[in-house]
């Protein structure tokens, strides 16, 4: 990703948080909609571990890549091409748990992804998403760099523009010849997000905002401005 992704220690730290609650659910064979599903990944980790999984994402070519590595190892997950703003294929209170990994910051329609996914959720079910921080994932923003060229601050630019923007990037560990992914992006501040979610009738449990440890900060100085101790997290 960019300079402002999130590496492999980071995720961890994310699900950390998550993995006691998040196992109780699923190993009680819950149905589970995943919104913005991709190729399936995560969606083949949480049927590997006892959920029942239906997958959504707009992209015909990203199901039909998920389809095919279903036929080839089965898990019985059912797929459809779909926004996560359209589930009306689905009936109301189909689903114990909306699941969403670091898609709802990439499509139009956040409010109407939050109706449809409380439509869809039974009685007492879970809503549980990942997205960029919208606060320091913006248009335009960057690293500014003193004389030589060292990392110093983060630059924010564009927090309240609203105009959908392309931003391209990276996996943290890829190549840097290998090419970049264009991902329509659709910026919304730290509050369009939490209303949403509270307009659409959840009730709000946690927010997680995970810090990296020093240990990470120790060993990946590049992802953090300098000081002049060790590196350090802010």
């Amino acid at each position: 990703m960019s300079d402002q992704g999130f590496s492999e220690e980071e995720v961890a730290a994310y699900w950390n948080v998550n993995a006691g609650p998040w196992a109780q659910e699923v190993r009680e064979g819950r149905d589970v909609l995943h919104a913005g599903c991709g190729e399936g990944h995560n969606t083949r980790l949480l049927a590997r571990a006892g959920a029942r999984m239906t997958g959504v994402d707009i992209s015909e070519r990203m199901i039909a890549l998920a389809v095919d590595e279903e036929r080839t190892a089965p898990l019985g997950i059912t797929y459809v091409c779909t926004a996560y703003t359209r589930l009306e294929m689905f009936p109301s209170a189909s689903f114990d748990a909306v699941v969403s990994f670091m898609a709802m910051m990439d499509g139009p329609g956040f409010d109407r992804a939050m109706a449809e996914a409380f439509h869809v959720l039974r009685p007492g079910g879970m809503l549980a998403f990942s997205i960029t921080h919208p606060c320091f994932i913006t248009r335009d923003a960057k690293w500014m760099r003193d004389e030589h060229g060292t990392k110093v601050a983060w630059m924010l630019r564009n927090y309240f523009n609203p105009a959908p923007w392309v931003e391209r990037w990276r996996f943290t560990d890829a190549s840097a010849d290998a090419p970049e992914f264009a991902v329509p992006r659709f910026d919304r501040t730290l509050s369009e997000y939490l209303n949403a979610v509270l307009d659409a009738g959840f009730r709000l449990t946690r927010i997680e905002e995970p810090r990296p440890s020093e240990e990470y900060c120790r060993a990946h100085p590049s992802n953090i401005p300098p000081t002049d101790a060790a590196p350090r997290c802010a």
